[in-house]
Formats: C-alpha cells, structure tokens, sequence
C-alpha cells in the first residue's frame, strides 16, 4: 500500500470511528425546542433576531474545545446547550446518493429517485429542467432528513470545468463550457436551497400549494444547502506521477478569469449558494483551502453567504502531501486565516488546540468560521425547533419515488441523449421488425448511473428497455466486461447478430475506466470493444446501431468513417429512466434532441500533457488547446453537435445592427477616449462601464422544422469577436434555448444578449474586456454582425 493510500486510509478509519462514538440515534434530535428549559430561552432560539445575531450568540456561549469540536463535517453535540451532533457531508449530484456518511438507505426509505449524470442532464442544454431536478431532489433530501435518513447540508454540484477528456470525474460536470456551467450551476442550486427559477422564495409541488417562506426580509431561509464543488481549478486524479493530493494548477489570470472561475461566481452571486468547497489542488503554488485571497473574493466581491469546507481531508494534505507548511498545526492556522470553515476529516479536530497553544490560531478565527456555520444551520430551520412543526415537516417517505420524479427522471434521459450519427436509418419502425439482437456488457446491466448515485426507485436494463418494443430478443455480451480483455466471446455475438433483423451494439465506458481518484489513458473503445464492433459489423453485412455509455469522450472514428454503423447515440450514465427512454428514441416514439456539452477528442489528444492547465492554443510548442472556444485540431465530434429526426432552417428576425457604448462608459475614461483619436481605441475596460443593464438586447430568432417529425431543438448562438488581443477565443457562447418544434412551421426563441459579458474577453491581466469592431454572432450556418462602436 503507498504511503498516499496508508494515510488516506487512517484518516478514514479514525473519521468512521468519530462518527460512531457521536451517533447516538438515527433519529435527529433538535435544539430550540420548547418547551425544554436547557436551551429554548437562548437568544440563539429567538427566531426574531437575525440570523448574524443569533449564530454569534450562541457562539459566544461555547468553550474553547467545545469549538473546537465543531470543525469537522461529524460536529459534536453540545448537551448543555442542547444541541445535538450533526453530519455535514451528505451528497445529491444527480439524485440522494450513497457517498458521505450523512444518508443511509436503511430505513423507511429504501431508494431515491436516480436522475441522469450531470453531463447527460447537461447535453439537454434546458434550463428549465436543471431547476426541476434540483427542485426534486431537494424534496427527497428534505424528506429523509424528517425521517432521519439525511441531512440537510449537500455537497452538490461539481462545476468544475471539463478541461481535459481523460478526466474521470468530467462525467460529474455540466461540462466544458464556462457559460453552460455558470447557467446549469444557477439553476439547479435555486432548486435545491427551495427558490424558484426567478430567485424568489416560493416552493411548489410536492410539498403543496405555492407559499412564501417566511426568515429575513433578505429571503435567507433555505430547504437544503447546495455545495458548489471543487474550488477552483480542479480537473485531474491520477494521470502520469501527478495526483489531485498534491497536484499544482499552473494557471495564467487569463484562464482564471474566463474559464475556472465563471461557475463559482455565477453560484454564488446568481445561484446564491450557502456553501463552498475548496480543492484538494494547490493553484499557482498555494494549496486552494489556504487561498486567502480567492476564498475571500467569494465573500467580498462576489457576495458569498455560507459556508466553505475542506474536501475531504483536503486540510491534511496541505502538510502531509504538498509540504505546503511545516506542522500540522501550520495547515490548520493556514485554511481557517484564509477563509475554510470547515474540515472533512479530523485534522482540525487533532491540531487546533495545540495551534491555538503554538499562538499561531487565535480563538477569534475560529469564532468567524463557527459564526458561518452556524449561520447555514439556523438558515435551514435546526434552531426553529422540531422542523415537524415547519414549512417542510409533512413531507415523507411518500415524496420519495414519487410518479412525477421518475418520470423527470425519464425526460431528463430522454432530452440529454445525443445522436451523433444518423444514416437514415433510425428511427426503427417496430412493426417492420420481427427480431432484435443486443450486444455489449453493460447492456444487460440493470442502471448505468454514473459516479455519485444512490440507489433508485427501479431498475432496467438497456436489453429490458428494448425487449418492449420488440419481444424477440437476443442478448450477447461479447466481453467479459467492460475493459474487454479478451475477444473469446465474440463468435456469440455475431451468431446472434446474424440471426437478428437489427443489431444494437452497447459500447463505452463505466466507472472501472472512469470515476473519482482513476483518469483513463486512452480515449479509445477500452480493450477489444472496437474489434467487438467492427467483428460484428463485418459478420452481418447490414447496418447496426451503435450506443456509447459513459462521460468521457470517445475517439470513435472508425465508426463514424464506417458505412456499416448507420447510428451512433451517447447515453452517458442515463439514470433510472435511461433504458426507456432509449428504446423510444431508437423506435422512434421520441425526436432526439441532445447536444454534446463537451468536445470528443482524438487519440492524438493524449498527448498533450493533462497536467499542462493552459487552455489557449500555443503553435510554437505544439500545443492545440482546449476546449471548442480555443482548440485548433481535428475534433470527432464538436461540442454542440446533436442531430435530429428533422431537420431545421434558422432566420435572424431581431437584432441590432450596432451598438454604441459612448453614453455606458463613465465619466473618467469617457473624457479620456474623447482625447485619443478614435481610430487608436480598438477595445473598452468593463470596469470603465458605469451600467451594462442599459446596453442589453435580445435576439429574436425563427427556427423552421423542415422535416416530417415534431421535436424539440436546442438553438444555441455564438459569437466571435475582434481579435486584438492574444489569446481571443475561436468562438464563445451567448445563449442557447431549448425550444418545441412543429413539422412544417416555424419557432420563435428569444435570448437575451449582455455585452459586458457575451461581448467581453479576458485580456492577458485577466481584464475584462470588450473589443470594438464588428462582433459576429452564429446560429449554425446563419450569421448577424454587430458593430460595437463609441
């Protein structure tokens, strides 16, 4: 066992057995309630005083090491105050899942409801439907907590960015694109903390008729606590000597400021997240839980009202893996200065009393983390009394599982999975098919949910899925497995698929290739899995079909090149819904509509350094880039590429010819500008801008379907600016909008442009900035110039 791994396991033991010596009952006990003496006179019950005034009350009122007990995820009980112990870490990525200590599924809950992996969710780029996912999440995480099955803190979602294809947790993201990671951040954290898609505090659904929730007149009441994860910069697990324990993100302020930190700051300033999590990656040299000055930007530039934590054992490893600081103690004094309230884990647990005795923690540090903690708590209602009594007391195991998750569940399947390649020869028509064969390992497996997943209310196999459209059904693994190590069953395969009218092979990845703690090497079919396809296109001499699972892109050139695959559909990890809403895409009962939110690479990609974080090409040294908004090579699929059962015309019907930012800019740079000649001004600073609200605009588009089947299409717009400045994107993202189309007539979508930001680069400071000139804005082939002028 490595050194890393030894560590690693000591710390989870001694954080298991902290977590059994304070669960006394899997029943949650509550402060504040009256009417118990102990503690229901506390002005930190007092529910008419401010949150800030009651979590510094009740924070006054503890002992050094009673604080002390208090930083870490498994918080002990204070019994002479009443308040018992509590489990930070519960997780809800796509669903209340298994990970963390804080749910269990043995009790009367037995399963939840499991929704697609977020990059599958992603690809259905609707933000209506990320908000309803969180919204119903939340009311399964809520109502297990009444029956003590949970917590209420999440530490959901990942929006990282997914910079590199070989990441094994990409699949957990919304993707590549900082814009699509900022929306899906914003929708589906308002979900989750019980807001509605406008920001406001109203709840519906399952919990009952619309209500207002009651709290601060800031609307500081929460359902759940959402958990926007890593921060910042963190992409990779093990690839090569690097690890995420101790990898440093070399980062230029050009990358920082228009890739990896979008998302954090749309979570919290849009999304208003009550909960950070700093990264186990130093970034530029500094450990991210000991970034004083990114942790404090969160609160003082962009608002931050919460709680940040550790991942897990993320304290540790800033002394014991990255020697960052001397002692343990150093770590300890070094995270909770910088802004890190609290550990997963122990370590703070073990060594800040002995900080606090070394001089290097003062007590009043540790009062600032307490009084953000405490703050997320009395947001959620546990210093309210017995939250029975509250808005959300009636909700239940019959909430969980309900009808109308699961069939969200199906639809977010449905609208996520992309057709990448169609020969005319999907949709199947089931009465012209008498027999079907199906072939691949994971295509008998009863869920492909991906990383993060709990378990859910029911359970069907792809081969289930499909055996309802057509009852004579073959199956065949051809591997083993999924890493395909031998072709020794193959001769099955193609046997059944020679019998069969149509054959569906099931080829990809699963989490043996890709997940938290293993990058893969290859962007390729793992093992013999391409042989298995093409052994099995050659034998039948007709075309199959072809479905690829997992989250990270595939190199699968040789299919798309290969006449004999006539289809190609990405599933991802499709969720408890994914099996049905499959077999109805394939047979045409629902139009695909699915976009790739990230671009699939070729196997020449795996050359490039993961480590290297640079996302601008670089000619000089060989180095493509990254992602569509700076990649300069081949691409097997582009990000965005989805096809449908139709096909569509676009028309640009509104939208300005220029836009004049003279009258926006303030009054300073104005005179400034007005004394250079016009000509010598090629580009604005955003901060020389007094407003931005008054230089938005929408852009009115028709899309037209010009095929013979309804569907829904995603009209995704795109812009490309002047390039006055190095490093300028190839293209970049403004808005997209999911919309309904009928065959034969035309669709208006509506999107709302902000040049401060759909205009605006990051300069080489990691500036903002909007350049002057004509700006190109891209709807598929269709495009419209805009002059930005003074």
């Amino acid at each position: 066992m490595s050194t890393e791994w030894r560590f690693l396991f000591i710390c989870l033991f001694l954080h298991l057995l902290l977590f059994f010596s304070i669960s006394e009952s899997t029943h949650p006990q509550f402060p504040c309630i009256t009417p118990t003496p102990t503690n229901s006179d506390y002005p930190f019950c007092n529910t008419s005083l401010s949150i800030s005034a009651r979590a510094r009350s009740l924070v006054s009122l503890l002992t050094l090491s009673e604080k002390i007990e208090q930083l870490s995820d498994q918080a002990a009980a204070v019994p002479r105050l009443g308040i018992p112990a509590y489990e930070w870490w519960s997780e809800a990525l796509h669903g209340i899942a298994i990970n963390g200590p804080g749910v269990s599924f043995n009790g009367t809950v037995s399963s939840a409801t499991s929704f697609p992996q977020v990059l599958l969710t992603a690809a259905s780029f609707n933000r209506s439907l990320w908000f309803k996912i969180g919204s119903a999440i939340a009311v399964e995480g809520r109502a297990m907590y009444n029956v003590g099955q949970a917590g209420l803190t999440f530490w959901s979602p990942n929006i990282n960015i997914f910079r590199d294809p070989r990441w094994g947790r990409g699949q957990e993201t919304p993707g590549e694109d900082p814009m699509v990671a900022s929306a899906y951040a914003v929708e589906f954290v308002r979900g989750f903390q019980g807001g509605n898609r406008k920001g406001s505090r109203e709840i519906s659904g399952a919990v009952g008729k619309k209500r207002v929730l009651r709290g601060d007149s800031n609307g500081d009441e929460l359902m759940l606590s959402a958990c926007c994860k890593h921060f910042t910069a963190y992409d990779l697990e093990k690839w090569g000597n690097f690890s995420r324990y101790s990898y440093n993100a070399v980062i230029s302020n050009q990358d920082l400021e228009d890739t990896y930190q979008p998302p954090f700051r749309s979570c919290v300033q849009q999304g208003k997240a009550s909960c950070l999590m700093c990264s186990y990656n130093s970034v530029n040299g500094v450990p991210a839980c000991a970034r004083q000055d990114l942790l404090q930007k969160a609160r003082t530039d962009w608002g931050f009202k919460g709680y940040i934590t550790s991942d897990c054992d993320a304290v540790a490893t800033v002394y014991e893996f990255q020697q960052y600081v001397n002692s343990p103690e150093d770590a300890v004094a070094d995270v909770l200065k910088a802004g890190t309230d609290i550990n997963c884990g122990t370590y703070m647990l073990r060594y800040t009393q002995s900080a606090v005795d070394q001089g290097k923690v003062k007590e009043e540090d540790i009062d600032s983390a307490l009084v953000n903690l405490f703050s997320v708590q009395m947001r959620l209602g546990l210093f309210d009394g017995d939250p029975a009594n509250g808005l959300y007391g009636n909700l239940g195991p019959k909430d969980v599982c309900t009808e109308e998750h699961k069939t969200l569940a199906l639809e977010a399947a449905r609208q996520g999975i992309v057709l990448l390649k169609n020969h005319k020869f999907l949709p199947l028509n089931k009465s012209r098919i008498s027999s079907l064969a199906i072939i691949g390992p994971l295509a008998d497996q009863p869920l492909l949910g991906g990383g993060y997943t709990g378990i859910p209310c029911k359970t069907e196999s792809l081969v289930e899925g499909l055996k309802k459209y057509v009852e004579k059904t073959s199956f065949a693994a051809g591997c083993l497995d999924v890493p395909c190590l031998s072709d020794n069953k193959f001769d099955e395969a193609v046997s059944i698929a020679r019998k069969a009218d149509v054959v569906v092979v099931v080829a990809g990845l699963d989490l043996s290739q890709e997940t938290e703690d293993h990058d893969r090497d290859s962007l390729l079919l793992p093992g013999k899995q391409m042989a298995l396809v093409s052994s099995v296109a050659s034998a039948i001499q007709k075309p199959l079909v072809l479905v690829l699972t997992g989250g990270g892109p595939l190199d699968v050139s040789f299919a798309e090149e290969d006449p004999r695959i006539a289809s190609i559909l990405w599933i991802g990890y499709p969720g408890e819904g994914g099996a049905k809403a499959l077999a109805e895409i394939i047979f045409g009962d629902y139009n695909p509509g699915g976009r790739l939110p990230m671009t699939w690479y070729p196997e020449s990609f795996t050359h490039v350094p993961m480590n290297d974080m640079n996302m601008r090409a670089d000619p000089y040294r060989g180095y493509p880039g990254r992602t569509y908004r700076f990649y300069i090579g081949r691409r097997v699929y582009g990000f965005g590429h989805g096809l449908s059962y139709t096909n569509f015309a676009y028309k640009f019907i509104s939208a300005p010819n220029k836009l004049n930012l003279l009258r926006s800019i303030n009054t300073v740079s104005s005179k400034k500008i007005l004394r250079q000649r016009r000509e010598e001004v090629n580009y604005i600073h955003i901060e020389e801008l007094d407003t931005c609200d008054s230089l938005r605009f929408h852009i009115q588009v028709s899309v037209t379907n010009v095929g013979d089947m309804d569907g829904s299409h995603v009209v995704i717009l795109f812009s490309r600016v002047p390039k006055i400045v190095k490093g300028t994107p190839e293209k970049q993202l403004i808005g997209f909008s999911r919309v309904h189309t009928v065959s034969g007539r035309s669709t208006e979508a509506r999107i709302t442009v902000d040049p401060c930001e759909h205009f605006s680069i990051a300069n080489e400071q990691g500036k903002r900035i909007m350049p002057l000139g004509d700006h190109t804005i891209m709807l598929e082939d269709v495009v419209h110039s805009v002059l930005v002028e003074i």
